[in-house]
Order: structure tokens, then sequence, then C-alpha cells
């Protein structure tokens, strides 16, 4: 095992899954040449030069490009610069790639629009209200979709070689803030993947268990680890793919700890999590000791200014506050 960044793991998988089959093509803008807007694809070009490849400023241009090439057996990895811009080019995404199969005959293997669309996610780098949200939850009722959401750089790196090698089309949230993150990855040669629907305990806990995604993983974790200096135990589980969602590791910690905590930092209407939510209602409601707490973004556009951006981005004290309030109902 080493430390590597996250943006290091993502360039590893893909690396790693064009040598393992040439039919993989990664695409979008500045992905060649010029790495990538975050750098996430330096050296692809110069290593594939057939694999690799700069396209025009047209979100639509870019996702239609994978899904024709997606219908021709190929498994194209496009990047939308930030995933503010999957509203331009919804139609591909939710009329087009998540019900080919379906419309083409699921049942007797239907034609899969297998593509992995990156798409670098969330606030923090000041790129204002239009480059700067996290878009999980535009996504998440699109049914043929599925969608993962990594924290580390081990998650990053095999939850991406997984959406590669598999027959369904995925979205692929990369926060950016989490780029620069190093996280310990098993060393080059050690193939592994990440299954999706396999959510992670990142810290145990028995009075309070948070549920949260991306950035706001590691948020929780700081927050888990001065509550423990109160003496309060928080559990903090990952669910690392929110489509499919692993609802048994969550039930599994919520029978344990009997409060519920979920931290995500899109919207607080629409939010991916609130799907968490309503899932425990049903069907683990007899293990709830109190309301659940949502800890999220508020309703509103992001700011461009810092300090007014630092403001509404869910911090470390939030999370806080949110699990006092539920040790307290």
């Amino acid at each position: 095992m080493r430390e590597i960044t996250m943006a290091e793991a993502i360039r590893e998988a893909l690396d790693e899954e064009i040598a393992r089959n040439p039919e993989v093509v990664v695409l979008g803008e500045d992905v060649g040449l010029f790495g990538g807007c975050f750098g996430v694809t330096a050296g692809l070009y110069e290593k594939y030069p057939n694999n690799v490849l700069d396209t025009m400023i047209a979100e639509t241009g870019i996702l239609g490009l994978s899904l024709g090439a997606a219908y021709a057996g190929m498994k194209p990895v496009p990047e939308l610069m930030f995933s503010d811009f999957l509203t331009v080019c919804a139609d591909y995404v939710v009329n087009q790639a998540s019900k080919n199969r379906y419309m083409t005959g699921m049942q007797t293997g239907g034609q899969s629009a297998a593509m992995v669309v990156r798409c670098p996610n969330g606030a923090g780098v000041r790129a204002a209200a239009q480059h700067s949200q996290c878009m999980e939850g535009f996504v998440l009722n699109a049914p043929g979709l599925k969608i993962a959401c990594p924290s580390t750089p081990y998650d990053a790196k095999g939850l991406l070689k997984y959406a590669i090698r598999g027959n369904d089309p995925v979205i692929f949230f990369e926060h950016k803030m989490l780029y620069g993150v190093k996280g310990p990855v098993p060393d080059p040669g050690e193939d592994y993947v990440v299954p999706f629907a396999s959510a992670d305990i990142k810290r145990v806990g028995t009075d309070v268990t948070v549920v949260a995604t991306q950035a706001m993983v590691h948020k929780a974790l700081s927050a888990a680890a001065k509550l423990e200096e109160e003496g309060i135990s928080v559990e903090v589980v990952d669910p690392r793919s929110l489509k499919p969602l692993d609802k048994n590791t969550i039930f599994g910690s919520l029978r344990k700890t009997g409060r519920l905590v979920v931290v995500n930092e899109a919207y607080r209407t629409g939010n991916a999590l609130n799907e968490v939510v309503t899932l425990c209602a049903e069907e683990c409601f007899d293990a709830l000791r109190g309301p659940v707490v949502r800890v999220t973004g508020p309703d509103t556009p992001i700011p461009f200014s810092p300090v007014l951006e630092d403001m509404w981005i869910v911090q470390e004290s939030d999370i806080i506050k949110g699990v006092l309030k539920a040790l307290d109902a």
C-alpha cells in the first residue's frame, strides 16, 4: 500500500482499464493535451493517444458521441468538466442512456449504454452558483442509471474500475475538494474493484449513526473525533454508491445506535440522502429512538463570495449540532 491522492487514484484506474481493454475511451473538454480541468487525466494522452480524446466545448456533443460509442460496443468514459452540466445534456442521460436496455429488450440482452460519465462535483473552489452544485439528486430517480460517489482514493479507484467493467450507464461523482486528499491504495499491479451497493463503515460507534457522502464523510469523521472527547460515540457510514444503495449496512448501524443523522452537501429539498431517510422510516422504523436529523446545504444558490460560500457549505460544526440534536430528541 502507498499514499496517493484521489486524482492520482482515478488516473491510475483509467490507465489500468485502458491497458486492460483497448475499447475504453476517455473523452471530454481538455482531457487530452491539457490533462483535464483538474489535472486528473494528466499524462494519459501521451501514453494512449488513440484512447484519450479532446472534444468540442459542447456537453451534448460529448455525451452524444459517448452514447454512439457505447452502442457500437466501446466503453466510453466521458468527463463533464462540472457535474452541473448534467442539466445541459439531461436527455442523453435520463431519456437515452438510462432507458435503452429496457427499450431494446432487457429480458433478451437488450443494448445497454455502458458508459461511465465522470462528473467533478460540489462546492468549495469558488466557482459560483452554476459550477458548484452536488447533482446526485438530479439523476437519482432515473431508472437504469447507477450512481457512485467515492470519498477516498481507495474507493475512487475501486469504484471506477468496477463501473468501467460493468454493463450499465454510470454517473460517477468526484468531489472537487477531494482531488488532493491522500489515502492508502494498493500498489500498482494489485488489481481490485469496489462493488456498488457495498457501504463502508468509516468509523465504528454506538450512540448515533451518521450517513455521509463524498466531502461530508471527512467532515463527519472530524466531527465524530471531537464528539468522542465529550463521550459521544458516532458511527460514520459511507454509502459509496447511491444507486444501487446498500441499505442493509445502514439498517444494521441504525439498529445498533437507534439514532440517525444524514449529511449531504446538496440542497435540502430533493437531496439524495432523503431516500435514506425514507427507507429507514419505511423498513427500519422500529429501530429509531427519535426523529432523523438532516444536515444539508440550504435551498439557495451557492454564492461566489468565499465568505458566503463557506457559510453555505455544511461544516464540521453543523454536523456536531446535528448529532447533539439527534441525541436530545
